[in-house]
């Protein structure tokens, strides 16, 4: 089901010429699943931003990404996020994440190249950037958690 939704989602990018038809080679990746309240659950490769420069750099200059890929930005310790669009060139879905995996707030289709800061509510462990509106399709809210080793997999 969730290659079915990520390929309507893909077709929806391409009709808005967001995707074009080749993939870039990509850096580091690592698998990563988000868990609704639904009981749904929706997986994604993303690149890791872990050093101070990838995450300065982050999706900077890129013109496309895969309907299932993104970016996860996992820090030292949990505090407040701030981020902003600099020489990001595709509308991103923000989600930032709290030290026990659960999402601590969403923002959506965040236009590129601002430099407006957008923050996270509360302290957060790692920001994950997906393609703008994919948090909506699918239906992620706060609250659902995301599942990755470098994130803690506690419940509650």
């Amino acid at each position: 089901m969730m290659k079915t939704l990520l390929a309507a989602f893909a077709l929806l990018l391409v009709a808005a010429g967001s995707v074009p038809a080749q993939e870039a080679a990509q850096p580091k990746t690592s698998d990563l699943t988000i868990e609704t309240a639904a009981g749904k659950s929706f997986h994604f490769t993303v690149e890791l931003a872990l050093t101070p420069e990838q995450q300065q750099r982050g999706l900077m200059f890129r013109e496309k990404m895969a309907p299932d890929a993104g970016m996860l930005f996992v820090f030292d310790q949990a505090g407040p996020q701030a981020f902003w669009m600099k020489n990001t060139l595709i509308p991103l879905d923000m989600i930032f994440i709290r030290t026990d995996g659960t999402i601590a707030n969403i923002l959506e289709k965040v236009p590129p190249q601002t430099l407006d800061p957008r923050s996270s509510d509360g302290p957060a462990k790692a920001v994950l950037e997906l393609n703008g509106g994919i948090a909506r399709f699918l239906d992620i809210r706060p609250g659902d958690r995301v599942v990755h080793p470098l994130i803690a997999a506690t419940k509650g």
